[in-house]
């Protein structure tokens, strides 16, 4: 009998990747749901355990977009804290391991040293709110849990809903047209391919490993800087991508993640952000998933 994994949150950015990915195993019976079952509703969630038996839950379901979270606080701390809090409960009731997606958003970034997982967080967004109380109902509610905090993901979903943009395609975009892009020189943080976030993902699936998990490529670059390598790469002008300052001139935002945690256990090596920039490149050009 294959094991049982739900995967909420399943047509969003990182759902739809790792639901693509999780298809492939046929170790797996995968079970995804997006708004059919609504996860800020606490009595859906039981019902949806009970029907469903999951091993593992994994939990993608997410408000992500920053400027309907600061307009819209309540939804924002509904669907990312409430949601993450009700499934925890459901899945300690049935001794289901719940792997939960973050963000580098829960880091101000102000402070331009990489943030470990020992750092206190101290978002200053409603988004990085929402996310950390997520992560913290998570924390307390099962033991059996897993955190995965990632940073500037891309390689996710081609999709041109524009809650769901990939920073990647977007700039490819832009090299395909021949048009000039303005992109930030005082944003600095580590781009980190869909390929590594799954490789890493798949080491702890079905591991003993469980707690908080930095899992970003290893490096750190402006997005301007990411912007012209993802050109060069491709064979499209970098001088297209135009550096602007965000804000004040002199302010840098910096939510470099360090993986001490990785580093710690040796459960995986996060690859540098250029090199797996190049593989996921090699695998576009070359027709690879």
């Amino acid at each position: 009998m294959k094991s049982s994994i739900w995967l909420t949150g399943s047509e969003g950015r990182v759902g739809t990747a790792l639901l693509n990915i999780l298809r492939r195993n046929t170790d797996y019976k995968i079970v995804d749901t997006d708004k059919d079952v609504d996860i800020t509703d606490i009595d859906a969630v039981e019902h949806a355990i009970d029907t469903y038996r999951p091993f593992t839950v994994i939990n993608c379901a997410s408000v992500s977009s920053r400027d309907f979270c600061e307009e819209n606080r309540v939804e924002a701390f509904k669907v990312n804290a409430l949601g993450a809090r009700n499934l925890a409960i459901a899945t300690r009731s049935k001794n289901a391991k719940l792997i939960h997606f973050s963000t580098d958003d829960v880091f101000s970034g102000i402070s331009y040293r990489a943030k470990n997982e020992f750092d206190l967080p101290t978002p200053n967004t409603v988004y990085g709110q929402s996310k950390l109380a997520g992560e913290n109902f998570v924390r307390e509610l099962n033991p059996k849990h897993l955190i995965i905090r990632s940073s500037w993901l891309y390689g996710l979903s081609k999709s041109e809903d524009e809650n769901r943009t990939d920073f990647y395609y977007e700039v490819l975009e832009h090299g395909k047209k021949g048009e000039v892009f303005e992109v930030p020189i005082n944003v600095i943080g580590t781009p980190t391919s869909a390929i590594e976030l799954a490789r890493f993902f798949f080491r702890v699936l079905d591991s003993n490993e469980y707690g908080l998990f930095h899992a970003a490529c290893e490096g750190a670059c402006t997005r301007r800087e990411f912007a012209r390598a993802i050109l060069e790469l491709h064979g499209y002008d970098p001088n297209l991508a135009v550096g602007v300052c965000i804000g004040d001139e002199k302010s840098v935002v910096s939510t470099i993640l360090e993986n001490l945690m990785i580093k710690m256990t040796g459960v995986y090596e996060m690859k540098p952000w250029n090199d797996a920039l190049k593989e996921f490149v090699d695998r576009e050009k070359g027709g690879g998933n």
